[in-house]
């Protein structure tokens, strides 16, 4: 059994495009007024506390340069403002280049505050495309290079020159450069994932409304038929009127018997509709296990696989609980996805007792692929053959199955039975007899 997800395969690409990685301008102008903070504080420290001799001027116009350029950015710019990557990746562009410039003068690759220019680096894998993230990185390593050549001194006693060989200068250079590359793919793969989960999530939301939207169309219908009903009563008796008086003019007469032929139909539609509501008003509120199960089960039916349903627990002790639309496409995802990968049968075991509720959906097919078993139910991994790649689907079905049926209280296990692939699904009886 494979996850089938040609449903939610519009999902993505309608409501989310391609990722959405930009920056929030407010995000950034807070970061760079916390870098300006520490570098005045780091820099009074060093001259007035410590009195290292440190190029005061020249420090202070390039800490004011950034302080500058975040206060106009901040009164040009709405906090909301969201910036394009393009733009992002400049602002981030001259952050490192003023703390290469600040680290130039004050010691190079031997100022132990060099490793911070990883945090330009870090920041922008975690928020911008990869290909500007690059850009910015191949930046950084230039920057770092040149770090290498600086002449300037590290502020320190004037008696005790610090001496940095360069081969120790090699040495940090690659430990540097290290551990940004390390830091930007770890930031990177995390945003990445979390940004997947996010819209795998928003997906799922989408789903359970539209459920939820189909199961209150009969409630629509009966209040639809409710409110129509009254001037509909009064176009008849209007119509009928009408009849009485131009009947015999041969010039309205058919026209007065379409308009009531017309009206009467009308009521008729919406008796039916009011009709079929209360009919169905109980059925639709509370649903028994086994009426669920063969609402879940009927649509797939006709595709040729035959369906074993097999009940363990007495009828009569069945649970019964409010209909809920999210266990209702939780299951019939899984349902849909054993009848598609399935040879011949898909068998549905159906266990209660008086503390749970089990139901156990197999088929006889393949199985699932032995490597991506751990990771079942996570957002876009698709269990797939690679045969049926190109069907579109994204790895969103059984990530949005799990997720329906574990917010209803249930748990899940997935694994290969002896014939195929076996999902269960388990809940405390309370939950299903109490979930509203």
């Amino acid at each position: 059994m494979k996850d089938t997800t040609a449903e939610t395969a519009p999902i993505r690409h309608a409501q989310f495009g391609r990722f959405s990685r930009s920056m929030r301008l407010q995000t950034l102008v807070r970061l760079r007024w916390l870098a300006v903070a520490g570098q005045t504080i780091t820099v009074l420290v060093v001259a007035l506390v410590l009195r290292f001799e440190l190029p005061l001027a020249e420090t202070g116009f390039l800490i004011l340069a950034l302080a500058l350029v975040n206060l106009g950015l901040s009164l040009k710019f709405p906090p909301t403002h969201r910036l394009q990557p393009a733009a992002a990746l400049s602002l981030l562009a001259f952050d490192l280049l003023q703390m290469s410039g600040l680290l130039f003068i004050t010691g190079g690759l031997a100022n132990p505050f060099a490793p911070l220019l990883c945090v330009p680096v870090i920041i922008s894998f975690a928020s911008l495309p990869l290909r500007h993230s690059l850009c910015l990185l191949a930046f950084s390593i230039a920057c770092t290079t040149s770090l290498t050549l600086s002449s300037y001194p590290v502020p320190w006693h004037a008696d005790q020159i610090p001496i940095i060989y360069p081969i120790m200068q090699l040495g940090i250079w690659c430990a540097i450069v290290s551990m940004m590359m390390f830091a930007a793919f770890y930031a990177y793969r995390v945003s990445m994932e979390a940004t997947l989960l996010a819209d795998a999530l928003a997906a799922t939301e989408l789903v359970l409304e539209r459920e939820k939207h189909l199961s209150q169309l009969d409630g629509l219908a009966a209040a639809a038929a409710h409110e129509l009903g009254t001037p509909l009563a009064t176009i008849s008796v209007v119509a009928k009127e009408m009849e009485r008086e131009l009947g015999g003019d041969e010039r309205f007469r058919e026209d007065v018997a379409l308009l009531r032929s017309q009206s009467e139909r009308c009521r008729d539609i919406l008796r039916r509709l009011t009709s079929l509501s209360a009919d169905n008003e109980a059925h639709m509120r509370r649903l028994p296990l086994s009426s669920m199960i063969e609402e879940v089960t009927a649509p797939h039916r006709q595709f040729g696989i035959d369906i074993l349903l097999v009940e363990q627990g007495e009828k009569a002790a069945e649970p019964v609980g409010s209909r809920n639309a999210a266990i209702l496409y939780g299951l019939g995802n899984l349902v849909e996805n054993a009848v598609d990968f399935a040879r011949t049968q898909v068998r549905l075991t159906v266990e209660h007792d008086a503390d749970r509720v089990a139901i156990t959906v197999e088929d006889d097919g393949d199985g699932f692929a032995p490597d991506v078993l751990s990771h079942i139910g996570e957002p876009y991994i698709s269990t797939r053959s690679r045969e049926s790649e190109n069907a579109g689907g994204l790895g969103l079905g059984l990530f949005i199955a799990k997720t329906l049926l574990e917010r209803s209280g249930a748990s899940l296990s997935f694994d290969n039975g002896q014939t195929g692939a076996r999902v269960r699904v388990v809940w405390p009886r309370a939950l299903m007899e109490l979930r509203d």
